[in-house]
Protein backbone atom coordinates (compact mmCIF):
# COMPACT_ATOMS: atom_id res chain seq x y z
CA UNK A 1 0.00 0.00 0.00
CA UNK A 2 1.35 3.32 -1.34
CA UNK A 3 2.11 5.69 1.82
CA UNK A 4 -0.45 9.07 0.95
CA UNK A 5 1.74 11.94 0.09
CA UNK A 6 0.93 14.31 2.72
CA UNK A 7 3.04 17.33 3.86
CA UNK A 8 5.25 16.77 7.23
CA UNK A 9 3.47 17.92 10.14
CA UNK A 10 -0.27 18.13 8.25
CA UNK A 11 -2.98 17.92 10.48
CA UNK A 12 -6.88 17.63 10.15
CA UNK A 13 -7.79 19.42 12.97
CA UNK A 14 -5.68 22.52 12.32
CA UNK A 15 -8.10 25.39 12.63
CA UNK A 16 -5.96 27.38 10.23
CA UNK A 17 -6.63 25.04 7.49
CA UNK A 18 -10.32 24.85 7.98
CA UNK A 19 -10.46 28.81 8.05
CA UNK A 20 -9.54 28.16 4.10
CA UNK A 21 -10.99 25.18 3.27
CA UNK A 22 -12.22 21.22 3.70
CA UNK A 23 -8.90 19.50 3.25
CA UNK A 24 -10.90 16.80 1.04
CA UNK A 25 -8.02 16.11 -1.19
CA UNK A 26 -5.98 14.66 1.65
CA UNK A 27 -8.81 12.77 3.14
CA UNK A 28 -9.34 11.07 -0.56
CA UNK A 29 -5.23 10.39 -0.43
CA UNK A 30 -5.75 8.99 3.15
CA UNK A 31 -8.78 6.94 2.18
CA UNK A 32 -6.98 5.38 -0.70
CA UNK A 33 -4.09 4.59 1.01
CA UNK A 34 -3.72 4.35 4.77
CA UNK A 35 -7.46 4.94 6.03
CA UNK A 36 -6.66 4.61 9.71
CA UNK A 37 -3.44 7.06 9.88
CA UNK A 38 -2.03 8.31 12.68
CA UNK A 39 -1.32 12.29 12.71
CA UNK A 40 1.37 13.40 15.58
CA UNK A 41 0.63 16.36 17.27
CA UNK A 42 2.76 18.45 19.62
CA UNK A 43 1.96 18.23 23.65
CA UNK A 44 -1.47 19.94 24.72
CA UNK A 45 -1.44 22.06 21.29
CA UNK A 46 -5.40 20.54 21.26
CA UNK A 47 -5.72 20.80 25.25
CA UNK A 48 -4.69 16.88 25.26
CA UNK A 49 -1.60 15.18 26.91
CA UNK A 50 -0.65 13.05 24.19
CA UNK A 51 0.93 13.04 20.89
CA UNK A 52 -1.47 13.01 18.60
CA UNK A 53 -4.83 11.00 17.39
CA UNK A 54 -5.68 8.33 14.72
CA UNK A 55 -7.53 9.77 11.78
CA UNK A 56 -10.50 7.45 10.42
CA UNK A 57 -11.24 8.24 7.35
CA UNK A 58 -13.44 5.86 5.75
CA UNK A 59 -16.88 4.96 5.88
CA UNK A 60 -17.04 1.83 6.96
CA UNK A 61 -13.88 2.23 9.70
CA UNK A 62 -16.20 5.90 10.78
CA UNK A 63 -19.48 3.57 11.50
CA UNK A 64 -17.54 0.87 12.96
CA UNK A 65 -16.03 2.88 15.66
CA UNK A 66 -19.35 5.00 16.26
CA UNK A 67 -21.40 1.55 16.51
CA UNK A 68 -18.64 -0.16 19.46
CA UNK A 69 -19.04 2.59 22.62
CA UNK A 70 -17.24 -0.42 24.38
CA UNK A 71 -14.20 -0.07 22.62
CA UNK A 72 -14.10 3.66 21.46
CA UNK A 73 -16.00 5.76 24.31
CA UNK A 74 -16.63 9.15 24.20
CA UNK A 75 -16.29 9.72 27.62
CA UNK A 76 -12.70 9.49 28.51
CA UNK A 77 -11.60 12.36 26.20
CA UNK A 78 -15.14 14.06 25.05
CA UNK A 79 -15.90 14.02 21.26
CA UNK A 80 -14.41 17.25 20.91
CA UNK A 81 -10.96 16.18 18.77
CA UNK A 82 -9.10 19.79 19.76
CA UNK A 83 -9.67 22.07 22.22
CA UNK A 84 -7.57 25.73 22.49
CA UNK A 85 -4.05 24.77 24.20
CA UNK A 86 -4.90 26.58 27.38
CA UNK A 87 -7.87 24.10 27.80
CA UNK A 88 -7.33 22.59 31.61
CA UNK A 89 -8.06 18.79 32.09
CA UNK A 90 -10.69 19.87 34.83
CA UNK A 91 -12.72 21.72 32.21
CA UNK A 92 -12.27 18.67 29.46
CA UNK A 93 -13.76 16.37 32.53
CA UNK A 94 -16.60 18.78 32.95
CA UNK A 95 -18.02 18.45 30.13
CA UNK A 96 -18.63 14.59 30.42
CA UNK A 97 -21.91 15.41 31.72
CA UNK A 98 -23.20 16.47 28.33
CA UNK A 99 -25.22 13.91 26.54
CA UNK A 100 -22.64 14.23 23.53
CA UNK A 101 -19.87 13.03 25.95
CA UNK A 102 -21.82 10.33 27.70
CA UNK A 103 -21.11 6.53 27.17
CA UNK A 104 -23.55 3.84 28.05
CA UNK A 105 -25.45 3.32 30.20
CA UNK A 106 -26.04 6.88 31.20
CA UNK A 107 -26.05 8.08 27.97
CA UNK A 108 -29.18 5.60 26.95
CA UNK A 109 -30.87 7.01 31.01
CA UNK A 110 -30.74 10.56 29.70
CA UNK A 111 -31.28 10.22 26.15
CA UNK A 112 -34.36 8.30 26.48
CA UNK A 113 -36.03 10.78 28.77
CA UNK A 114 -34.90 13.52 26.28
CA UNK A 115 -35.91 11.96 23.02
CA UNK A 116 -39.17 12.98 24.14
CA UNK A 117 -39.29 16.39 22.59
CA UNK A 118 -37.75 14.65 19.41
CA UNK A 119 -40.56 12.31 18.83
CA UNK A 120 -42.17 12.16 15.08
CA UNK A 121 -45.30 13.45 17.08
CA UNK A 122 -43.64 15.96 18.78
CA UNK A 123 -41.13 17.26 15.40
CA UNK A 124 -44.94 17.05 13.33
CA UNK A 125 -46.64 19.34 15.86
CA UNK A 126 -43.81 21.86 15.39
CA UNK A 127 -44.24 21.78 11.80
CA UNK A 128 -46.92 24.58 10.63
CA UNK A 129 -45.50 27.13 13.21
CA UNK A 130 -42.30 26.94 11.43
CA UNK A 131 -43.37 27.09 8.17
CA UNK A 132 -45.05 30.25 8.98
CA UNK A 133 -41.68 31.58 10.84
CA UNK A 134 -39.85 30.24 7.93
CA UNK A 135 -42.03 32.68 5.04
CA UNK A 136 -41.86 35.30 7.70
CA UNK A 137 -37.60 35.10 8.11
CA UNK A 138 -37.54 35.35 4.47
CA UNK A 139 -39.78 38.08 3.53
CA UNK A 140 -38.04 39.72 6.18
CA UNK A 141 -34.75 39.80 5.29
CA UNK A 142 -36.07 40.47 1.91
CA UNK A 143 -37.84 43.58 2.96
CA UNK A 144 -34.49 44.89 4.57
CA UNK A 145 -32.30 44.25 1.28
CA UNK A 146 -34.70 45.96 -0.90
CA UNK A 147 -34.63 45.60 -4.72
CA UNK A 148 -31.28 45.05 -6.34
CA UNK A 149 -30.10 45.04 -2.51
CA UNK A 150 -28.14 42.39 -0.70
CA UNK A 151 -27.64 41.02 3.02
CA UNK A 152 -26.00 38.69 5.11
CA UNK A 153 -27.82 35.51 4.58
CA UNK A 154 -26.09 33.67 8.15
CA UNK A 155 -26.98 36.48 10.17
CA UNK A 156 -30.54 37.34 8.41
CA UNK A 157 -32.15 33.24 7.32
CA UNK A 158 -29.85 30.98 7.95
CA UNK A 159 -29.15 31.55 11.88
CA UNK A 160 -33.10 32.69 12.62
CA UNK A 161 -34.95 29.14 11.71
CA UNK A 162 -33.18 26.92 13.83
CA UNK A 163 -32.68 29.77 17.02
CA UNK A 164 -36.47 30.24 16.71
CA UNK A 165 -37.34 26.30 16.60
CA UNK A 166 -35.39 25.65 19.54
CA UNK A 167 -36.76 28.58 21.40
CA UNK A 168 -40.46 26.92 20.28
CA UNK A 169 -39.14 23.43 21.18
CA UNK A 170 -38.41 24.42 24.96
CA UNK A 171 -39.86 27.55 25.70
CA UNK A 172 -37.85 30.02 25.51
CA UNK A 173 -38.95 33.08 24.64
CA UNK A 174 -38.26 34.19 21.26
CA UNK A 175 -36.95 37.80 22.58
CA UNK A 176 -34.08 35.50 24.55
CA UNK A 177 -32.90 33.90 21.26
CA UNK A 178 -30.27 36.26 20.42
CA UNK A 179 -28.57 35.59 23.53
CA UNK A 180 -28.56 31.67 22.99
CA UNK A 181 -27.27 33.03 19.80
CA UNK A 182 -24.28 34.71 21.35
CA UNK A 183 -23.61 32.20 24.05
CA UNK A 184 -23.33 29.66 21.43
CA UNK A 185 -21.12 31.73 18.75
CA UNK A 186 -18.69 32.52 22.18
CA UNK A 187 -18.73 28.16 22.97
CA UNK A 188 -17.67 27.31 19.79
CA UNK A 189 -15.44 30.41 18.05
CA UNK A 190 -12.34 30.39 20.54
CA UNK A 191 -9.99 29.25 17.76
CA UNK A 192 -10.86 32.45 15.41
CA UNK A 193 -9.56 35.92 16.03
CA UNK A 194 -11.93 37.96 15.15
CA UNK A 195 -14.12 37.21 17.33
CA UNK A 196 -11.28 37.59 20.50
CA UNK A 197 -12.90 34.61 22.58
CA UNK A 198 -11.01 32.71 24.97
CA UNK A 199 -11.26 29.33 26.70
CA UNK A 200 -12.61 31.72 29.49
CA UNK A 201 -14.97 33.59 27.69
CA UNK A 202 -16.23 30.29 26.37
CA UNK A 203 -16.79 28.82 29.64
CA UNK A 204 -18.98 31.85 30.74
CA UNK A 205 -20.87 31.93 27.88
CA UNK A 206 -21.56 28.00 28.43
CA UNK A 207 -22.36 29.28 32.21
CA UNK A 208 -24.98 31.21 31.32
CA UNK A 209 -26.66 28.68 29.37
CA UNK A 210 -26.11 26.67 31.98
CA UNK A 211 -28.02 29.30 34.62
CA UNK A 212 -30.46 30.25 31.86
CA UNK A 213 -31.58 26.89 31.34
CA UNK A 214 -31.47 25.74 35.23
CA UNK A 215 -33.50 28.53 36.26
CA UNK A 216 -36.01 27.44 33.10
CA UNK A 217 -36.07 24.21 34.81
CA UNK A 218 -36.82 25.26 38.60
CA UNK A 219 -39.42 27.62 37.14
CA UNK A 220 -41.26 24.89 35.77
CA UNK A 221 -40.72 22.29 38.73
CA UNK A 222 -42.79 25.28 40.91
CA UNK A 223 -45.42 25.83 37.53
CA UNK A 224 -45.76 22.84 34.92
CA UNK A 225 -46.63 23.95 31.71
CA UNK A 226 -47.41 22.40 28.52
CA UNK A 227 -44.31 22.29 26.99
CA UNK A 228 -41.01 20.14 26.99
CA UNK A 229 -39.46 21.38 30.11
CA UNK A 230 -42.11 20.39 32.10
CA UNK A 231 -41.98 17.12 30.55
CA UNK A 232 -38.49 16.82 30.78
CA UNK A 233 -38.09 18.02 34.32
CA UNK A 234 -41.50 18.28 36.13
CA UNK A 235 -43.09 15.36 36.61
CA UNK A 236 -42.93 13.65 39.97
CA UNK A 237 -42.02 10.04 38.80
CA UNK A 238 -38.50 8.36 38.30
CA UNK A 239 -37.38 9.18 34.45
CA UNK A 240 -37.05 12.87 34.34
CA UNK A 241 -33.72 15.48 34.17
CA UNK A 242 -32.52 17.02 37.06
CA UNK A 243 -32.08 20.60 36.77
CA UNK A 244 -28.55 20.44 36.24
CA UNK A 245 -29.14 17.45 32.98
CA UNK A 246 -31.99 19.30 31.64
CA UNK A 247 -28.79 22.79 31.62
CA UNK A 248 -26.61 20.19 30.12
CA UNK A 249 -28.98 19.15 27.58
CA UNK A 250 -29.74 23.00 26.66
CA UNK A 251 -26.25 23.89 26.20
CA UNK A 252 -25.43 20.87 23.76
CA UNK A 253 -28.75 21.67 21.61
CA UNK A 254 -26.96 25.65 21.16
CA UNK A 255 -24.39 23.81 19.76
CA UNK A 256 -26.10 21.11 18.28
CA UNK A 257 -29.24 21.87 17.48
CA UNK A 258 -28.01 25.48 16.21
CA UNK A 259 -24.79 26.33 14.67
CA UNK A 260 -24.74 22.73 12.80
CA UNK A 261 -28.26 23.06 11.31
CA UNK A 262 -26.95 26.97 10.75
CA UNK A 263 -24.05 26.06 8.82
CA UNK A 264 -26.05 23.23 6.49
CA UNK A 265 -28.45 25.83 5.55
CA UNK A 266 -25.50 28.20 4.61
CA UNK A 267 -23.76 26.08 2.69
CA UNK A 268 -26.51 24.60 0.94
CA UNK A 269 -27.85 28.06 -0.10
CA UNK A 270 -23.84 28.45 -1.51
CA UNK A 271 -24.03 24.61 -3.59
CA UNK A 272 -26.93 25.91 -4.72
CA UNK A 273 -25.95 29.73 -5.81
CA UNK A 274 -22.80 28.01 -7.32
CA UNK A 275 -24.58 24.52 -8.90
CA UNK A 276 -27.76 26.77 -10.48
CA UNK A 277 -28.71 23.86 -12.47
CA UNK A 278 -29.66 22.36 -9.23
CA UNK A 279 -31.08 25.46 -8.06
CA UNK A 280 -33.14 25.51 -10.95
CA UNK A 281 -34.23 22.18 -10.02
CA UNK A 282 -35.43 22.47 -6.82
CA UNK A 283 -37.46 25.70 -7.50
CA UNK A 284 -39.11 23.52 -9.94
CA UNK A 285 -39.33 20.27 -8.26
CA UNK A 286 -38.56 20.74 -4.67
CA UNK A 287 -37.50 17.25 -4.06
CA UNK A 288 -38.02 15.22 -0.69
CA UNK A 289 -34.27 14.26 -1.00
CA UNK A 290 -32.43 17.93 -1.08
CA UNK A 291 -32.57 18.24 3.16
CA UNK A 292 -30.02 14.88 2.93
CA UNK A 293 -27.70 15.83 0.31
CA UNK A 294 -27.57 19.66 1.75
CA UNK A 295 -26.25 17.71 4.61
CA UNK A 296 -23.99 15.29 3.18
CA UNK A 297 -22.83 18.51 0.91
CA UNK A 298 -22.12 20.77 4.13
CA UNK A 299 -21.34 18.05 6.67
CA UNK A 300 -21.43 20.82 9.16
CA UNK A 301 -18.96 18.41 11.95
CA UNK A 302 -16.06 17.54 9.95
CA UNK A 303 -14.56 15.63 13.35
CA UNK A 304 -15.76 14.47 16.32
CA UNK A 305 -13.84 11.53 18.33
CA UNK A 306 -13.34 8.37 20.24
CA UNK A 307 -10.97 7.36 22.76
CA UNK A 308 -9.90 3.19 22.77
CA UNK A 309 -10.97 1.47 26.16
CA UNK A 310 -9.03 -1.30 25.21
CA UNK A 311 -6.45 -2.71 22.89
CA UNK A 312 -7.94 -3.22 19.16
CA UNK A 313 -7.46 -3.01 15.69
CA UNK A 314 -8.86 -0.71 13.36
CA UNK A 315 -8.30 -0.48 9.32
CA UNK A 316 -5.02 -2.65 9.61
CA UNK A 317 -3.86 -0.89 12.55
CA UNK A 318 -2.95 -1.32 16.19
CA UNK A 319 -4.62 1.05 18.58
CA UNK A 320 -3.83 1.33 21.89
CA UNK A 321 -5.71 1.40 24.75
CA UNK A 322 -6.00 5.34 25.67
CA UNK A 323 -5.59 6.44 21.73
CA UNK A 324 -7.70 9.07 20.51
CA UNK A 325 -9.91 8.37 17.35
CA UNK A 326 -11.00 10.90 14.94
CA UNK A 327 -13.67 10.43 12.77
CA UNK A 328 -13.84 12.23 9.98
CA UNK A 329 -17.33 12.52 8.83
CA UNK A 330 -16.10 15.09 6.17
CA UNK A 331 -14.31 12.46 4.36
CA UNK A 332 -16.75 9.31 5.24
CA UNK A 333 -19.45 11.38 3.28
CA UNK A 334 -17.02 11.68 -0.11
CA UNK A 335 -16.21 8.45 -0.11
CA UNK A 336 -16.56 6.80 -3.35
CA UNK A 337 -17.15 3.35 -2.34
CA UNK A 338 -20.65 4.69 -0.26
CA UNK A 339 -21.38 7.68 -3.33
CA UNK A 340 -21.66 7.89 -6.76
CA UNK A 341 -19.81 10.94 -8.07
CA UNK A 342 -19.90 12.34 -4.35
CA UNK A 343 -17.85 15.26 -5.97
CA UNK A 344 -21.09 16.23 -7.16
CA UNK A 345 -23.59 18.25 -5.15
CA UNK A 346 -27.17 16.52 -6.55
CA UNK A 347 -30.31 16.70 -4.63
CA UNK A 348 -31.98 13.87 -6.03
CA UNK A 349 -29.15 11.64 -4.72
CA UNK A 350 -30.84 8.47 -3.40
CA UNK A 351 -30.38 6.36 -1.42
CA UNK A 352 -27.77 8.80 0.52
CA UNK A 353 -26.37 7.10 3.34
CA UNK A 354 -24.26 9.70 4.60
CA UNK A 355 -22.56 10.28 8.14
CA UNK A 356 -23.53 14.23 8.95
CA UNK A 357 -25.91 13.06 11.41
CA UNK A 358 -23.22 10.66 13.34
CA UNK A 359 -22.04 7.21 12.37
CA UNK A 360 -25.13 5.46 13.76
CA UNK A 361 -24.77 3.75 17.17
CA UNK A 362 -26.24 5.46 20.64
CA UNK A 363 -25.00 9.03 19.49
CA UNK A 364 -26.94 8.80 16.00
CA UNK A 365 -28.38 12.65 16.33
CA UNK A 366 -31.41 13.30 18.54
CA UNK A 367 -32.72 15.88 16.35
CA UNK A 368 -32.32 14.83 12.94
CA UNK A 369 -35.99 14.97 11.59
CA UNK A 370 -36.03 18.62 13.12
CA UNK A 371 -32.80 19.31 11.21
CA UNK A 372 -34.04 18.04 7.96
CA UNK A 373 -37.66 19.87 8.32
CA UNK A 374 -35.67 23.20 9.30
CA UNK A 375 -33.60 22.82 5.78
CA UNK A 376 -36.91 21.69 3.82
CA UNK A 377 -39.30 24.84 5.47
CA UNK A 378 -36.33 27.61 4.78
CA UNK A 379 -35.50 26.71 1.59
CA UNK A 380 -38.89 26.13 0.12
CA UNK A 381 -39.50 29.74 1.53
CA UNK A 382 -36.49 30.92 -0.32
CA UNK A 383 -37.37 29.54 -3.15
CA UNK A 384 -41.14 30.91 -3.26
CA UNK A 385 -39.91 34.98 -2.09
CA UNK A 386 -36.39 35.29 -3.70
CA UNK A 387 -36.22 32.72 -6.64
CA UNK A 388 -33.76 34.98 -8.49
CA UNK A 389 -31.38 35.17 -5.29
CA UNK A 390 -27.75 35.39 -6.07
CA UNK A 391 -24.50 35.24 -4.63
CA UNK A 392 -22.54 38.68 -3.78
CA UNK A 393 -19.42 37.18 -2.44
CA UNK A 394 -17.17 34.33 -1.36
CA UNK A 395 -18.20 32.88 2.02
CA UNK A 396 -16.09 34.01 4.82
CA UNK A 397 -14.88 30.89 6.88
CA UNK A 398 -14.85 29.81 10.36
CA UNK A 399 -11.92 29.43 11.77
CA UNK A 400 -12.21 25.90 13.63
CA UNK A 401 -10.77 23.01 14.17
CA UNK A 402 -13.54 20.65 13.75
CA UNK A 403 -16.64 22.95 12.34
CA UNK A 404 -17.05 23.64 9.11
CA UNK A 405 -18.41 27.00 9.76
CA UNK A 406 -19.62 30.32 7.38
CA UNK A 407 -19.68 33.63 9.27
CA UNK A 408 -20.54 35.71 6.53
CA UNK A 409 -22.46 35.16 3.68
CA UNK A 410 -23.26 37.59 1.35
CA UNK A 411 -26.31 37.17 -1.28
CA UNK A 412 -28.55 39.66 -3.30
CA UNK A 413 -32.14 39.54 -4.49
CA UNK A 414 -33.10 41.04 -7.79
Amino acid sequence: MPCPALPDGFDFTDPDLLHHRVPLPEFAELRQAEPVRWIPQPANVAGFQDEGYWAVTRHSDVKYVSTHPELFSSTLNTAIIRFGPHMERDAIDAQRLILLNMDPPEHTRVRQIVQRGFTPRAVRALEENLRHRAGRIVETALANAGPGGSFDFVTEVASELPLQAIAELIGIPQDDRAKIFDWSNKMIAYDDPEYAITEEIGQEAATEILAYAMNMSADRKQCPAKDIVTTLVAAEDEGNLASDEFGFFVLMLAVAGNETTRNAITHGMHAFLTHPDQWDLYKRERPATAAEEIVRWATPIVAFQRTATQDTELGGKQIRKGDRVGLFYSSANNDPEVFDTPEIFDIDRDPNPHLGFGGGGPHFCLGKSLATLEIDLIFNAIADAMPGVRLVGDPRRLRSAWINGVKELRIGVD
